[in-house]
């Protein structure tokens, strides 16, 4: 095997524990113990803010009045804990508490870093919650069940203009309304400035003193797949000991100063914990993107990288994919992105290896080395940081091995093995639905993550983990075979990119297997027709057919039974919807739900009345 040479990367977790208990079950833990962990978040704010007061926190590019973005507006660390305690006095004038916390609207700026801060201080939760709920949901259902579960007191939105029509459709009246800009018609609204300007007293000492590793810091909402999203707790111990246990995974963090180009949007726990975290953490620096893996707007995401450096650099798939095509021919782009970042890391979803291998080019081009393409495993419940991997040489689908001070709990299922989390990290349940936290969690205080894993090497436990897909995601076909869905949608998107976005496989107690494919804004590219084709006359172009055919038969001829052969195919011209919980913030897709409301594509797949289905010419 040839070595490649890779910017030098300490792993700080290369060695595991063992255990065996009932049959069927195994106990997996660090060899290292956690070490100690401050007691609140704020206690790091506030360390920073003493030690480096002129630092900066957070940055964001100012948004100029014809749309576009201007230069970056800065917070620094002094200046960010004192507007913390201006908006903590704030709330607590209010009396908010847990049972009527805030709900945040509008996604990551500055406002928002700030008002969450303040709500650490005053020890008020508070509710990030999805902007797609109120910009682009035609029903707003979804919001209104946030509102019902957490039944706040006072939310906040960053324009009044974009925001007012889903405040006004879902908000009483006596609910207070924040705005940073504009106000609503009809409604009585305070500004941000308003709850900025107001001076800390005694009592923010006071409530700040009063917070500790139990309290309540945000409620983070799954994306919900046949259910309504649920309210995880997130707590002041999950979030300092999830810190913790990736600043010992991650030794990369703290060997310098952390310097972050980020748009993961904070309502997720990839970017509001994990992310958001680690800068409060670690007293780094957060530059806001207002870019996104999207055609519109990873332009900005590609400027920003061309002007801040990061140190370590965190996205999705979708954006990795794009990064790596702009890296052929972006010098400057390259130069700067590479220039000193030690990390790429990304979650979310499969990343094709014909991306790694573009991008792997590139670095070696500019810089005679690889950077170090890491990833995991978590999920909103984990804080999300659960699972790191051991060494740079990272396959698509390594997950690696449990961060110290979490156990990982291994239980045959059908042929399956599904991973179960128990430490500081993993929430104490979902808020006001104590029947939906007695489901996930197991006799022994487990909370059942429905991932499914295997061993990277039977033969060598150090090496760790890797995915094997998600055990609800998995189907018999009527032969009794089981499909598993994770590792063969894997292996089809990467075997159609650039032009498979993602996949949902179909079958369920059928004869064989199908695949319903959403496919990326290339395959316009590829039709050769103009750009205001309709996607569906697109996806019926020749050279569309003929590229995703040719995608089908190679997979037939690499397929072992009818649990790996790909049947049949069809192309999507709908995109999956937010409303319908097809896809979450991150990008990534929700099979069951897919399935669930495109029911009657799946049936018509099958029986073969579909206007076009691909099969397989190779036997």
């Amino acid at each position: 095997m040839t070595e490649h040479k890779y910017r030098p990367m300490t792993f700080g977790v290369t060695r595991v524990a063992i255990q065996d208990g009932q049959p069927g079950v195994h106990y997996l833990r660090a060899e290292q113990p956690l070490n100690d962990y401050p007691a609140r978040m704020t206690d790091r704010l506030q360390h920073w803010a003493e030690t480096a007061p002129d630092r900066i926190f957070m940055a964001r590019r100012e948004k100029l009045a014809d749309g576009s973005t201007g230069d970056w507006v800065k917070v620094s660390y002094a200046q960010a804990w004192a507007s913390a305690r201006n908006i903590a006095q704030a709330l607590i004038q209010r009396g908010l508490s847990s049972k009527n916390p805030v709900v945040i609207l509008s996604g990551n700026d500055l406002e928002h870093a700030l008002l969450a801060l303040g709500c650490l201080v005053a020890g008020v939760p508070y509710v990030p919650t999805s902007p797609a709920y109120s910009l682009i949901s035609q029903d707003y259902d979804k919001l209104r069940h946030v509102l019902r579960t957490v039944s706040p007191s006072l939310v906040f939105a960053a324009d009044a203009a974009l925001f007012g029509k889903a405040i006004s459709a879902t908000l009483s009246s006596d609910i207070e309304v924040v705005l940073t800009n504009g106000q609503i018609e009809g409604r009585s609204c305070t500004t941000f400035a308003e709850l900025l300007a107001t001076p800390a007293t005694t009592q923010v000492d006071a409530a700040m003193a009063a917070t500790g590793p139990d309290t309540i810091t945000k409620f983070l909402f799954t994306s919900g797949s046949t259910k309504l999203p649920k309210a995880v707790i997130n707590t002041q111990r999950m979030w300092c000991a999830n810190q913790q246990q990736m600043a010992q995974s991650m030794p990369v963090l703290a060997e310098e100063p952390l310097v972050l180009v980020d748009w993961l949007p904070w309502n997720h726990t990839f970017g509001g914990n994990h992310n958001f975290g680690m800068a409060i953490y670690h007293g780094g620096t957060l530059y806001i993107d207002d870019g996104k893996p999207t055609p519109a707007l990873m332009g900005e995401t590609l400027r920003n990288l061309r002007e801040i450096a990061p140190t370590v650099y965190f996205n999705v798939p979708t954006g990795f994919e794009a990064i790596a095509n702009a890296m052929k021919t972006d010098d400057q782009l390259r130069k700067n992105l590479l220039s000193r970042v030690k990390m790429f890391f990304y979650a979310g979803a499969a990343l094709a290896q014909p991306i790694w291998d573009s991008l792997f080019e590139s670095e070696e081009r500019e810089i005679g080395e690889r950077i170090v393409m890491a990833t995991g495993l978590g999920m909103t419940e984990s804080g999300p940081f659960a699972i790191f991997v051991t060494n740079p040489n990272v396959k698509a689908g390594d997950l690696g091995v449990p961060t110290p001070g979490m156990e990982l709990k291994l239980v045959d299922m059908d042929g399956k093995t599904e991973v179960r989390y128990r430490g500081p990290n993993i929430t104490p349940g979902y808020w006001r639905a104590p029947s939906e936290t007695a489901e996930h969690f197991d006799e022994e205080g487990f909370f059942c993550s429905g991932d499914a894993v295997k061993w990277i090497d039977e033969t060598d436990v150090h090496q760790g983990l890797k995915f094997d897909g998600r055990i609800a995601e998995d189907f018999k076909l009527a032969t009794g075979t089981f499909v598993s869905v994770g590792p063969l949608r894997a292996k089809i998107i990467a075997a159609g990119a650039p032009y498979i976005q993602d996949v949902v496989l179909t079958g369920l107690n059928l004869k064989e297997v199908g695949a319903m494919v959403f496919p990326t804004p290339a395959v316009r590219v590829l039709s050769g027709l103009p750009d205001h084709t309709p996607m569906a006359d697109v996806l019926c172009s020749a050279p569309v057919l003929a590229q995703f055919q040719c995608v089908l038969d190679e997979l037939a001829k690499t397929a072992t039974g009818s649990a790996g052969r790909i049947a049949r195919m069809c192309l999507l011209a709908e995109p999956p919807t937010i409303d319908r919980s097809e896809v979450t913030d991150k990008g990534s897709i929700n099979q069951r739900a897919v399935l669930a409301h495109r029911a009657e594509t799946v049936a018509a797949l099958h029986d073969d009345t579909l206007h076009t289905i691909l099969k397989p010419l190779a036997v």
